[in-house]
């Protein structure tokens, strides 16, 4: 791939996952009107294939958007799509890790991980480990601080007092509910322990939570879930997008990093989501678990 016109500015390129609906799609929206080069992965075909149609038709003259299709239960696919990312791009300035959700039980993917820690841990884990050089590229040639990665995590982590570091899967006495909860508090210390690896190469991590959103994310959810949040008052997705957009532009969302938003304001993350000992061993655990997907 050719470097880029040193006298020419450098398009700034996004990658949102979960970009087919919901919080990614309402984001990825409003990168493609700023004119990003915006990559969006989904897994559902039809929804991704909508979301792309609408997401070039928002871009303006030189915007450019690229979409990827890919489950992020399985390694496997995370490291394919992170594979045709390195083909699409030389660097990454924002990574947006939304991609995630629960279920209404236990399913197990095929490598033999349990899908609410794969899809929603597991997955931005291994995908901003594999896209780390495209991060590192970009701030060889970026002001310090201003390539970024966001984690949307949720209020739900503070349910969880502590990882289940005997079974981080819950395979023992799996509800779905906790194990959402788990996964959300793992966002948070894997934002932490990340920004303490990469701040001195002029990455920042930061995480957010959503609030309560009007979207497909309880579709796939246990049957108290779905009705408990029909009863809800519901934000629209364009509000967190909002958020987002923020922590991805904004001067003082550049420092400081390892820290947790809500609507374009920081907010005190839990206890057991400060714990920087907890994150360095997550992140060990978190290697270890793909090592032995890999074996």
């Amino acid at each position: 791939m050719t470097a880029p016109d040193s006298h020419s500015p450098v398009q700034r390129c996004v990658v949102v996952t979960g970009a087919s609906s919901g919080i990614g799609k309402a984001s990825a929206e409003a990168f493609a009107r700023m004119g990003w080069h915006v990559i969006g992965t989904g897994r559902d075909p039809e929804r991704s294939a909508a979301a792309e149609a609408s997401l070039r038709a928002l871009a303006p003259p030189g915007g450019r958007v690229d979409f990827l299709r890919g489950d992020f239960a399985e390694m496997a696919d995370v490291r394919r799509v992170a594979a045709e990312i390195a083909q699409l791009t030389d660097r990454v300035h924002v990574l947006v890790n939304n991609a995630g959700g629960l279920r209404d039980g236990l399913y197990t993917s095929s490598e033999g991980l349990e899908w609410t820690f794969a899809a929603n841990h597991l997955a931005p884990f291994l995908l901003t480990r594999e896209l780390m050089p495209l991060l590192e590229r970009a701030s060889e040639t970026s002001a310090p601080g201003t390539v970024r990665v966001i984690a949307v995590s949720s209020l739900g982590h503070m349910q969880c007092s502590a990882m289940h570091w005997d079974d981080l899967m819950m395979r023992d006495d799996f509800a779905a509910g906790p194990a959402y909860c788990q996964a959300k508090l793992a966002n948070l210390l894997f934002t932490r322990e990340l920004n303490r690896r990469v701040e001195g190469r002029g990455i920042v991590a930061q995480a957010m939570h959503p609030g309560k959103v009007g979207s497909n994310f309880s579709s796939h959810g246990e049957a108290s879930l779905q009705a408990y949040m029909a009863t809800q008052n519901l934000i629209t997705p364009e509000q967190p997008a909002r958020t987002i957009v923020w922590l991805a532009t904004a001067p003082d969302a550049g420092k400081h990093g390892g820290r947790y938003f809500y609507d374009l304001a920081e907010e005190e993350a839990a206890p057991q989501a400060l714990d920087d000992e907890a994150a360095a061993r997550l992140w060990r655990e978190s290697e270890r678990m793909l090592e032995s997907v890999d074996a």
